[in-house]
């Protein structure tokens, strides 16, 4: 039986083998990824686990907040959009290593319901001087909704290894 890590209600997707490597990246270049369900139940055992406020946790609750019903944790939404990366077209060599994180913004509340799917754009490409056989990829991340309104952006940098030892 797959697992199903009680946030999700999906069962764990094996990622694609066809990694890529420093330069196979180039600025401009998008990825996308499949879609993911978020229905409310996950949103509360998500809360209860990691984020237990009130509108993330009761519907009565959270119809009396900014929220007006409600709505998954930020940090929820974090979780699904790695989730969708892992699982999507991005899939750098040795897996998605965050070497930091910018920004990450959450412009709409993620909604029971709702069906989520994210496009990256690189942003940037930095071989490493100290460690030439890596480097790091800048890329921008969005996640939407069914609707195309983005429910999260973030611009992480990730270490990215390089097929070749610059000259």
């Amino acid at each position: 039986m797959p697992l199903m890590p009680p946030w999700s209600g999906d069962a764990i997707k094996i990622p694609p083998m066809n990694e890529r490597y420093l330069e196979d990246y180039a600025v401009g270049q998008t990825f996308g990824s499949g879609r993911l369900r978020v229905d409310a139940e996950a949103i509360r055992a998500f809360a209860a686990a990691y984020d237990p406020q009130p509108f993330h946790l009761d519907d009565t609750a959270a119809r009396n907040t900014l929220f007006k019903g409600l709505a998954a944790s930020g940090w929820h939404t974090a979780a699904l959009s790695m989730r969708l990366l892992v699982e999507g077209d991005l899939n750098p060599a040795g897996g998605l290593i965050g070497a930091g994180l910018d920004e990450i913004l959450w412009p709409l509340p993620v909604r029971p319901g709702d069906e989520l799917h994210v496009v990256c754009e690189i942003l940037a490409l930095r071989r490493s001087k100290s460690r030439p056989m890596q480097g790091i990829v800048k890329v921008r991340t969005t996640t939407y909704n069914q609707h195309d309104q983005p429910v999260q952006v973030s611009v992480a940098n990730l270490l990215v290894p390089a097929r070749n030892q610059a000259d």
